[in-house]
């Protein structure tokens, strides 16, 4: 069954934090999570889709889901990213352990939402580091 939504808390390498340069959020292989997104063709040469995403406000956010497969064509990578999310990480403020939201509906429209992580304190027992970051699905059929 395709996710219709999925989850991705990011690390600080995804938020820019680390000031190294990336080519977009590592999505991983797993088939559950490739099949929120468009399929893209493996014979070709770094296969790419243009998705538009619309947050709360109604503003549009064109990222692309590009399967990085240039070691089948004597590269080295072989990754799927989705990328030229810079802009929206920046304007909405986040950080490492926030997340984001990806969200598709049954007609295919794509929409982004973020939440932002609450503060960390010893008393709440939140005080643990969390390395990294990771994608979830997300059940929606209760």
């Amino acid at each position: 069954m395709t996710p219709r939504s999925i989850r991705k808390t990011l690390s600080a390498n995804d938020a820019g934090e680390t000031g190294g340069h990336q080519a977009g959020i590592l999505i991983p292989k797993d088939p559950r999570i490739l099949s929120f997104f468009p399929r893209l063709h493996a014979r070709e040469r770094n296969p790419r889709a243009h998705i538009l995403f619309e947050d709360a406000a109604g503003q549009r956010w064109e990222f692309a889901f590009i399967y990085y497969n240039n070691r089948q064509f004597g590269g080295t990578r072989n990754e799927y990213r989705l990328t030229r999310m810079t802009r929206y990480i920046k304007e909405a403020g986040l950080a490492s352990g926030d997340e984001i939201i990806l969200q598709r509906d049954e007609h295919g429209h794509y929409s982004i939402e973020h939440e932002i992580a609450g503060p960390a304190s010893p008393a709440s027992g939140n005080s643990v580091l969390t390395l990294g970051g990771g994608w979830r699905i997300i059940d929606i059929s209760r």
